[in-house]
């Protein structure tokens, strides 16, 4: 039903509860004691049920402190822009819930950066953040992004060696099972390039075998087709990991074994920029990532295997900090993510291959947990994610297999069967349009 609001600092009352307006009959009218503040002039309806105002003193455009319990009739307080508004200690502000609101052409929420979020946030704010540059909320834990995709949930794998460096690029639907199909081919054929994606595209760079290469290429995740040049890395590189958050990727380690990590911002075209350096100097290395943490694991060090994790803030760039340890020693192992917990697969330790699978939740610290078993003991497979499945694709041990297999990465367990690659093939590359470090739901 329809509410009439009285204007500031009227004193009215209702002589009865029910009002009748709308017609000419003389009977008709709004009977108000005092003085009636405001012209009306009300067609079209018969009865006002109810009616809204203001308390006596207007409340509105100054600071404004409370000292003692305070509600209003119309539920409202307003507080001029730039002023402050508080409530003593022992005090209580009654505050009103709209039922609907309409805007006209433009709502903003509070914007700023990573480091000016709330120290305290509660469950439901949402927020403008400008380093990610996209809206993001607070869910009770961390926060996260919203992202309106359209993702398929397709993983595509590139690259690799099977007897010679290889340029096949295949996709899944990382929701079914099945043999992998015929994406394309990369613009050069190259073993262990890092890789990262957006929803829409995919990113590889470097690799190379022996000659490492400084090529940075793209494909659109959705559609079929060959590689398009997307510019270069700062430093021809091979064996580095990829991770990303929605708009930037990062390449870490590589071979010669160095500790450089690269960004690039995957929406555009162009260069790899410096970001800063990791924990610790290696290749071979693995990668995953949350909306705002890229997260690296084992390698070869310079010269030993490592069970190293490092990580950095995507939207930023420094160096790399210490998170903890996988569970062994490894090298070659392969990461993938949902948007809250980190998967790195098989690897070498440093001779043996194994099959063990670690996990780690991301926005902590600490050491890498025991999750299962591939299903077959393998290192330098390739792995990509949706945001409730890890599969791993390829390898070796000790010759090069097809393989992929898959595991449900909220859960811990053994990884089962999924199909297999269109070549059997070691150190592809893969990302996916719809992994852990894009944010959102």
């Amino acid at each position: 039903m329809p509410t009439i609001r009285i204007g500031f600092g009227s004193d009215f009352s209702l002589v009865n509860q029910l009002v009748g307006v709308g017609t000419t009959a003389a009977d008709s009218k709004l009977e108000v004691t005092n003085t009636l503040k405001g012209d009306f002039n009300i067609t079209g309806f018969t009865t006002l049920t109810r009616y809204g105002g203001f308390v006596g003193q207007k409340q509105s455009g100054d600071d404004i402190t409370i000292t003692t319990s305070v509600t209003t009739i119309s539920e409202d307080i307003i507080v001029g822009l730039g002023k402050t508004f508080t409530v003593s200690v022992g005090s209580t502000a009654e505050v009103g819930i709209l039922d609907n609101v309409s805007i006209g052409t433009h709502f903003s929420v509070p914007n700023g950066g990573i480091a000016s979020r709330t120290e305290e946030p509660v469950e439901g704010m949402v927020r403008f953040n400008n380093d990610l540059n996209t809206l993001e909320f607070y869910n009770g834990v961390e926060w996260r992004q919203f992202t309106v995709t359209g993702a398929s949930g397709r993983g595509v794998i590139g690259g690799g060696y099977d007897g010679a460096n290889n340029g096949t690029i295949d996709y899944i639907t990382i929701s079914s099972t099945g043999n992998a199909q015929d994406f394309g081919d990369l613009t050069q054929a190259r073993f262990y390039p890092g890789v990262c994606s957006s929803n829409i595209r995919g990113v590889f760079s470097g690799g190379g075998f022996p000659t490492s290469f400084n090529i940075i290429d793209y494909v659109t995740i959705a559609s079929e087709g060959n590689a398009i040049d997307f510019g270069d890395l700062i430093t021809a590189s091979q064996q580095s990991a990829g991770c990303s958050s929605s708009t930037r990727g990062i390449f870490g380690g590589g071979s010669p074994t160095v500790n450089i990590i690269e960004y690039i911002t995957i929406t555009t075209l162009g260069n790899a920029l410096d970001f800063g350096d990791l924990f610790e100097v290696r290749r071979s290395l693995g990668a995953c990532s949350s909306s705002t943490r890229g997260i690296f694991g084992g390698g070869i060090g310079s010269p030993t295997v490592v069970s190293t994790i490092d990580f950095v803030t995507i939207a930023s760039t420094g160096n790399a900090v210490d998170f903890g340890d996988l569970t062994q020693i490894r090298r070659g192992p392969a990461g993938c993510s949902s948007s809250t917990r980190g998967i790195f697969g098989g690897g070498a330790t440093p001779t043996p291959q194994v099959n063990t699978i670690d996990y780690i939740t991301m926005s902590s610290t600490g050491n890498a947990t025991g999750f299962g078993d591939l299903t077959e003991i393998r290192s330098s497979s390739s792995a990509c994610s949706s945001s409730t499945r890890g599969v791993f694709g390829g390898g070796y041990n000790p010759t090069i297999r097809n393989t992929i297999d898959f595991i449900t990465i909220a859960t811990t367990g053994n990884a089962q069967d999924f199909g297999d690659l269109t070549y059997a093939r070691w150190s592809a590359g893969a990302c996916s349009d719809s992994h852990g470090g894009l944010g959102g739901f």
